[in-house]
């Protein structure tokens, strides 16, 4: 698999491209590029069509790059490019959360005090996230009830009861 940079203006977007990119997650897509540089190439077939990152061309412009890493795949045939382009946007889509362990690596980011909002998540979703793992910490806590709670000591001297296991 050969990496090849290619001009933006160069690259040519699939007029059926049935995955819409509004102007916010542009704006997301251009700020993971600033903050982890270009990790997903833009995939072309052999007359520079694109079958998949659309939203990443939509980036690259918005921040004035002149050329993108492209990968191609000229060996496609026609009705495998319309597939794979409904696939790469659907597949992902498909996936699914462990929320325990997002939270937990949420929580370790927004510690490091990483900006979190490059993330692609909203706000809403956060705070839906935070809100679940306090719940669960709440849920895994027994509320002790002191008039309830049998100490398992007492003073010979005073008769204070205290609890040796604390």
């Amino acid at each position: 698999m050969k990496i090849t940079q290619k001009k933006v203006d160069s690259l040519i977007p699939y007029i059926n491209n049935s995955r819409t990119h509004s102007d916010e997650q542009v704006a997301q897509i251009a700020a993971s590029i600033k903050e982890f540089g270009w990790t997903n190439p833009i995939l072309v077939d052999g007359d520079n069509s694109i079958i998949a990152g659309h939203g990443r061309l939509l980036a690259a412009r918005k921040l004035g790059y002149k050329e993108v890493p492209t990968i191609e795949l000229a060996d496609l045939t026609e009705t495998q490019k319309k597939a794979y382009i409904i696939a790469d946007n659907k597949l992902a889509l498909n996936a699914g959360w462990d929320n325990e362990i997002l939270s937990i690596e949420l929580g370790s980011l927004q510690s490091a005090n990483f900006n979190i909002e490059l993330l692609g998540f909203d706000a809403i979703e956060l705070s839906d996230l935070f809100d679940e793992q306090i719940k669960e910490l709440k849920s895994n806590t027994e509320e002790i009830d002191p008039d309830e709670y049998d100490m398992n000591c007492k003073c010979p001297k005073c008769g204070f009861e205290f609890d040796a296991k604390t």
